[in-house]
């Protein structure tokens, strides 16, 4: 019992955790437009999100009853099962924010208990069809449905906005950013904290705490909002410039019809119960906003990283997972080489980070993806074509003679 007792605390600390890096990995979600157009101070931004994750982990647990009964079945989980489902969560979390990568932290977690269930009970044990239509499903029409919904809000906003006075405007949009950023960030809270949540009433179903089919208790949407809320004031800055500044770039108008767009796709899907990522709702939200202006650009570059990276996270967490999962089969000393391995991975993570640090007072600082030096092929090309008509280059002009003077030198007289 003692055994017992040890390995469901561990489970609950490292879900927890879990649920401090997911704060600050989707700080972005909130209020990434908000801080690169200005709206808000990057410090008040993170604040303002803490508060309002806190209060949205208490309006509902659908999203944590999605995962602790529907996606896989609670007979084949053991405590130790759900904490290699939360390192391969982890380590996936902290990669993806060294980099700056705005991927999800909700399918890093289900792509974790999928591949820790499969390794302990295998694959009858994860129920394909709650998969398919609460996970897979909302993860492509999210983004798209955000995005479209943008792209036209953006529109419709500044075709609104024409004859309005400038600064009136941008001061009026500022404020309407400030108030969606609000509630993405109450959204936010009301779907992801929930995840950690469904993830440690799993834990305590599979140990013998709590009976099947249990809500989660008081003291576990307390610790999972606290949890969350502490890491988006944390702030993942990291992410923030990716979103902020790598995708596009976005004025007051746009920020503010992204926002909206976003809250209302993660708010509709958390009353469902669709474990939604909010990263790919705002992700796809900022791309909609940036082709919704006229002018308007999407950086497809670092778009392209982005897509690969939601791609892997559901595949590349499983596989973490499964292998620690068939680790922890050895017993406790398995456990705890496990254990081991994800602080020490997380510590080092930590380190490689502090080599370019961005934090609230460079977050905004960022070049252009599109404006990269040209590639090898390019400057070939740019060697051995010939010049424009009307000019010469300085290579050619140096094989050029010298004119003569055009006047005959004067005769020497004798």
């Amino acid at each position: 019992m003692e055994s017992f007792s040890l390995i469901l605390a561990i489970v609950v600390v490292t879900a927890l955790a879990f649920d401090f890096t997911n704060g600050f990995h989707d700080t972005a979600n909130a209020m990434a437009t908000t801080i690169s157009t200005g709206a808000l101070k990057p410090k008040v931004a993170v604040a303002m999100s803490a508060v309002l994750n806190l209060v949205g982990a208490f309006l509902s647990v659908e999203v944590a009853n999605t995962i602790s009964k529907g996606l896989v079945d609670e007979a084949g989980i053991r405590p130790e099962v759900i904490f290699a489902a939360l390192v391969g969560a982890i380590l996936w979390n902290l990669l993806t924010w060294l980099v700056g990568l705005p991927s999800s932290s909700s399918h890093a977690l289900m792509g974790g208990l999928i591949g820790a269930t499969v390794a302990s009970a295998g694959f009858g044990a994860v129920h394909g069809d709650v998969l398919v239509t609460k996970v897979l499903i909302p993860a492509i029409a999210a983004p798209l449905v955000a995005g479209l919904a943008a792209m036209l809000a953006t529109r419709l906003t500044y075709r609104m906005g024409k004859k309005a006075d400038g600064k009136a405007a941008e001061k009026g949009y500022r404020a309407g950013q400030i108030a969606s950023a609000g509630l993405v960030s109450l959204a936010h809270g009301t779907n992801d904290a929930q995840k950690t949540m469904g993830i440690i009433t799993l834990a305590l179903v599979a140990g013998g705490t709590l009976a099947p089919d249990s809500d989660p208790p008081m003291w576990v949407i307390l610790s999972a909002g606290i949890a969350i809320a502490l890491g988006t004031y944390l702030g993942g800055w990291r992410i923030i410039r990716t979103m902020g500044k790598g995708l596009t770039d976005l004025q007051p108008q746009q920020g503010f019809a992204a926002q909206t767009s976003a809250a209302t796709v993660i708010l509709a899907s958390s009353h469902l119960g669709f474990s939604l990522s909010t990263t790919h709702s705002v992700s796809g939200s900022v791309m909609g906003a940036g082709l919704g202006r006229k002018g308007g650009v999407v950086r497809w570059s670092t778009a392209t990283r982005m897509f690969v990276a939601w791609g892997l996270t559901l595949p590349a967490a499983a596989l973490v997972a499964a292998v620690a999962e068939w680790v922890c089969g050895f017993g406790s000393w398995g456990t705890a080489v496990v254990a081991v391995f994800l602080v020490a991975s997380s510590a080092a993570i930590w380190k490689i980070s502090r080599r370019e640090v961005v934090d609230h007072t460079n977050v905004n600082d960022h070049d252009v993806p599109g404006e990269e030096s040209s590639g090898v092929v390019t400057q070939a090309m740019a060697a051995v074509s010939p010049p424009p008509a009307g000019t010469v280059t300085e290579e050619f002009a140096a094989t050029i003679p010298a004119p003569a003077d055009t006047a005959p030198p004067a005769k020497t007289t004798v």
